[in-house]
């Protein structure tokens, strides 16, 4: 039996990897890489598949929004940049045979005419009960319920994207 789709929220700042590069990418597509928290980490590791769709958020941003929308396209295995020393995210105490960290593949599937702002998200009554707008919530990585995602679609003009 096929598992249902799911939905997700990752968070990115603009200025590291935006949603453009991600467009810019091979194939549209990219590892989801750098995340070192381990609750989100094993999120990317047990439970993001091939499939589901992600909002793509810029956090850290003026103002902070959703620019788009991807899917994830490889479900979770080890982060390369956790055993490259060069590498920003690099973990000395990572072990090849057990990792600590994990990625997925995700690829565009398009972008919002205009980005929609957290403002707009925590104005939207439909919304109110979304992680992203939780207090305290700062998880790189987050579930997002199927009704919440044909909002968020709804409002970056996208409903095509289901």
């Amino acid at each position: 039996m096929a598992k249902k789709r799911r939905y997700w929220l990752l968070k990115s700042e603009p200025n590291a990897f935006s949603f453009q590069d991600l467009l810019d990418s091979p194939g549209q597509t990219t590892l989801w890489d750098g995340v070192r928290n381990y609750q989100a980490r094993n999120m990317l590791r047990d439970d993001l598949q091939p499939g589901d769709g992600v909002l793509f958020y810029h956090s850290n941003a003026n103002p902070p929004a959703v620019a788009g929308v991807a899917e994830v396209v490889r479900a979770g295995y080890p982060d390369p940049t956790q055993f490259d020393p060069k590498d920003s995210h690099f973990d000395a105490k990572s072990d090849p045979d057990n990792p600590r960290w994990f990625v997925v593949d995700v690829r565009a599937r398009g972008a919002f005419e205009e980005s929609v702002p957290l403002e707009t998200l925590r104005a939207t009554s439909k919304l109110t009960e979304m992680a992203l707008l939780q207090k305290g919530q700062r998880l790189s990585v987050q579930p997002v319920r199927a009704a919440e995602w044909r909002e968020v679609l709804a409002l970056g003009g996208r409903r095509d994207l289901r």
